[in-house]
């Protein structure tokens, strides 16, 4: 062993180790934020969706999924929800109403600018589907 390359073994081994940490600790922080997404805008249509069932407010049960969006930090203005019904009028005993929510999650450490050019968003949404109380009172 030459003296000359003592000691280059640790170099190598930190080099390699943050070559390979980086691209990883990059998509675990891209999965967290999507899952974390994912989750609020579960909670919000499902929310949204019991709220409207049970009151027939849709101005409540937006506010019933902004709450639900704000407990996972994702911002409700940059969400869309969709109120559905299965019989006109909306708000009627045996009605189905099917809630969804839609957001897109940009991938991190991109900027705004390369985010609409790059795709660098991820789709996410959910729906919940309730169905108006058939023994209700009618106000």
């Amino acid at each position: 062993m030459k003296s000359t390359e003592r000691g280059s073994a640790i170099i190598e081994f930190h080099f390699l180790g943050i070559l390979l940490l980086v691209p990883l600790v990059y998509i675990m922080l891209a999965v967290l934020d999507v899952q974390r997404t994912a989750y609020a805008v579960t909670q919000a249509a499902r929310e949204a969706g019991r709220l409207y069932v049970a009151t027939g407010d849709e101005a409540a049960a937006r506010a019933a999924a902004a709450v639900a969006l704000g407990d996972h930090d994702v911002e409700p203005a940059a969400v869309e929800l969709i109120v559905e019904c299965s019989t006109s009028p909306c708000y009627q005993p045996g009605s189905e109403i099917a809630v969804t929510v839609h957001s897109s999650v940009p991938l991190p450490l991109v900027p705004d600018v390369l985010a609409g050019v790059a795709n660098a968003r991820i789709p996410v949404s959910a729906t919940h589907v309730a169905v108006v109380d058939v023994f209700q009172e009618r106000s």
